[in-house]
């Protein structure tokens, strides 16, 4: 794929982003709870769109980003316990709650992509065993961070209704493990699916 093309499936990445990005503002669930949970995906998108000009990720890594920022901006919008559709399937297959969460904390596992080559751009890691269990340790460091935070959300607000919203444990007391699992679990099929792919995106965007 030469540069141009690179660059075009880019920018229009950035672009659905954007739509989604303002459609999430437009009237949701609660204020405060958005900005607690679209923030982190600002974060990212913002360093990337900084570092472009220096350091370019493979399309697959930013699919992954545009992909997971875009879970993000939906679960904020509604919540991630009021996701409509999530509410349907609920409803529908008389499930305990709604799933949207565990979803959204699955697909993190992606971001095992974006780590991985990082690690591979820019330490001395090589390919192999110890790069894959390194780039699946980090993912499950920030899986429980992300729940270290939810925790202290609840316990600085005093379990207002905006950080019950974040926390989105829906009644279940394992709900943190529950995430840490799932991010570990979709850290290791990222992993094993896409590493081929990704060596094989890699070696073109160095030619």
């Amino acid at each position: 794929m030469n540069s141009a093309n690179q660059k075009n499936i880019d920018v229009s990445l950035l672009i659905i982003v954007a739509i989604v990005f303002i459609w999430s503002i437009i009237n949701p669930k609660d204020y405060l709870d958005w900005l607690a949970e679209v923030s982190p995906a600002v974060c990212v998108i913002i360093i990337v769109i900084a570092t472009y000009n220096k350091f370019k990720f493979t399309t697959l890594a930013y699919c992954i980003i545009a992909l997971l920022s875009i879970t993000t901006f939906i679960g904020g919008h509604y919540t991630y316990s009021e996701v409509p559709l999530f509410n349907w399937l609920q409803d529908e297959f008389n499930m305990k709650r709604n799933n949207y969460d565990r979803l959204g904390h699955f697909l993190k596992g992606l971001g095992a992509i974006v780590v991985r080559e990082i690690l591979i751009s820019f330490t001395p890691l090589k390919k192999g065993a110890w790069l894959s269990t390194i780039t699946i340790s980090i993912m499950l460091a920030i899986a429980a961070l992300y729940e270290i935070i939810e925790w202290l959300s609840t316990k600085i607000s005093k379990g207002s209704d905006s950080s019950k919203d974040f926390v989105g444990m829906q009644g279940d007391k394992w709900d943190a493990q529950w995430d840490m699992l799932l991010a570990f679990i979709g850290s290791v099929l990222t992993i094993f699916i896409f590493t081929k792919m990704h060596d094989k995106l890699l070696r073109r965007k160095s030619n």
